[in-house]
């Protein structure tokens, strides 16, 4: 169904609705969810705020986030919480599900849709005698864009918390070499960021083992990314 049937549909479920429960400043409502259907990304309330009064309209932040919390109280918005930790709202179609891949740099969030992951999901659950009612798929990397800007061998402590890295090098002098190789680092090892504070220490596995290093020992290690698939 085309995305403008659509949105047409949710206008008049929405007049339907609120004008039946005497919602009240009815046309000022009316006014956020049309701009809330015209933008095709995750907004926050804020964000959605300023889409307001650009349009014109005089609305305080309080107000938008009333209305957007009176949309998803009725099923025209949904609430999402990505690891930013800030809430984004989306549109909510009946009848449709997607799934989410968010890059951990740039923060872009893409949607897709895959129905084979949604049979594997029913059959998981059928599996268990589990009657599932709702799910969400959160994918969590770096996309495209932001791989092909990103230098190939960067520092350890300029990876994301997740990724899976090759050790291609060590700098420093001899004492910082020495100080790895006895932590049991070496050339060619596999590691995983677990967490990096940026400011302060990073975590990483190796075979099992946690490793906590300081930003300063970490910038000597350089690391290459592994790919998903590889």
């Amino acid at each position: 169904m085309a995305a403008q049937t659509i949105h047409r549909q949710e206008k008049e479920q929405f007049i339907k609705l609120f004008e039946k429960d005497r919602i009240d400043r009815f046309e000022e409502r009316l006014a956020v969810l049309e701009l809330f259907l015209a933008s095709e990304h995750h907004v926050t309330a804020s964000e959605l705020g300023a889409l307001v009064r650009q349009a014109g309209r005089d609305l305080s932040d309080g107000f938008v986030l009333e209305t957007i919390e009176l949309m998803c109280r009725y099923g025209f918005a949904q609430a999402n919480q990505f690891d930013d930790g800030q809430v984004r709202y989306e549109h909510r179609h009946l009848g449709q599900h997607h799934d989410h891949l968010i890059c951990t740099k740039c923060q872009r969030i893409i949607e897709f849709q895959e129905a084979d992951i949604e049979r594997l999901q029913l059959k998981v659950a059928a599996s268990y005698g589990f009657h599932m009612l709702q799910h969400k798929m959160e994918l969590y990397g770096i996309c495209g864009q932001c791989l092909e800007q990103r230098e190939q061998i960067l520092s350890l402590d300029a990876a994301r918390p997740g990724e899976r890295l090759k050790i291609v090098a060590f700098g420093g002098g001899s004492q910082s070499k020495l100080r790895l190789l006895s932590m049991g680092l070496r050339v060619g090892d596999e590691i995983e960021v677990i967490t990096n504070i940026h400011q302060g220490q990073v975590v990483i596995a190796l075979d099992f083992k946690r490793l906590v290093l300081g930003k300063g020992l970490a910038q000597k290690i350089r690391v290459e990314t592994i790919r998903s698939g590889r």
